[in-house]
């Protein structure tokens, strides 16, 4: 098992969910904080239930559920299992399951007790959904009522911890320091007029003529920018030898194993925002942002979720 940045804390994060009701993660992208984490507690009995880790993408809990699987050298639904929108993969000796928000809420409804539940992990927080929210609020009041056995950890990459921090006290807070690398940042020098398919094809010929040693991850804003950049890049790609792939959340489950399976041939990664903290994807060597994105949000006076 490769060692991770989070293996350092996680005695102390163990420790502290024995003294405190809830605990407060910082780790940035890359620790390892999603994966190890959450077998940690139930390797170590720091819980004697079961561990509900709470993702805000589906393929963030799926990849989470078959990595750690992979790394115990077990299939997925042994004690790791992973339940989202229409897909269920869990078994009688589950120890740990990672679901989508959705998912967690509808349990909430069939289960406001959580029975059998001892750690609820909120995961990638930060982003601060409607249904994030309503989880620690409920998780709160049984922590408050009629669970005080029940234990909470919150988990972010960004978040700004200090005022989280204060809302939750009682609570511990650990920080954990993530891989570093050497990064050459790069900007463009004048005003492209071009579409921004065109320019992304260009920047990955460049960066394919001066040498590729891995895959190359373009950041767009959504599926119709994915497609059209991916049509630009494909005579790149065929030029340089390059695999040209693509990763969102509306993709097939094969089509986002392929995106996230490790390659020795350099791949083109075209990916909304979800690769920036949900996943982490070994192999890449450069990063082309578009600097576009878009961000799902609430509008109080409608109800509706907005984009």
């Amino acid at each position: 098992m490769q060692p991770l940045p989070i293996d350092d804390v996680l005695p102390e994060i163990g420790a502290a969910l024995r003294i405190h009701p809830r605990v407060l993660v910082e780790a940035p992208p890359g620790s390892g904080k999603t994966t190890r984490i959450p077998p940690f507690l139930v390797d170590t009995h720091a819980t004697e239930g079961d561990v509900v880790v709470v993702e805000p993408r589906r393929i963030a809990a799926r990849f989470a559920a078959r990595h750690v699987s992979g790394e115990r050298g077990e299939s997925v639904g042994a004690t790791i299992g992973y339940q989202v929108r229409f897909e269920s993969i869990v078994g009688p000796s589950t120890r740990v399951r990672y679901v989508t928000e959705g998912v967690f809420a509808r349990q909430l409804l069939s289960d406001p007790m959580l029975r059998g539940v001892g750690v609820v992990v909120l995961d990638e927080f930060h982003e601060r959904h409607l249904h994030a929210d309503l989880a620690l609020g409920w998780v709160l009041h049984l922590q408050n009522t009629t669970r005080p056995d029940l234990r909470l950890a919150v988990m972010s990459a960004t978040l700004e911890a200090s005022p989280l921090e204060a809302f939750l006290s009682p609570c511990g807070r650990i920080r954990a320091e993530g891989k570093r690398f050497e990064v050459a940042v790069t900007f463009s020098n004048a005003p492209d007029d071009r579409p921004l398919p065109l320019r992304v094809a260009s920047a990955i010929r460049t960066m394919a003529r001066e040498g590729l040693d891995g895959h190359v991850l373009v950041f767009l804003p959504g599926a119709a920018e994915i497609r059209k950049a991916g049509e630009a890049c494909e005579p790149v790609a065929r030029s340089f030898g390059l695999d040209v792939v693509t990763l969102h959340g509306n993709l097939p489950s094969a089509e986002q194993d392929r995106a996230l399976a490790p390659s020795d041939k350099p791949k083109i990664i075209l990916s909304t925002n979800v690769a920036e903290s949900s996943v982490t994807i070994d192999g890449v060597v450069a990063v082309i942002d578009s600097g576009l994105a878009r961000i799902a949000g609430h509008a109080p006076w409608s109800g509706l979720p907005t984009l």
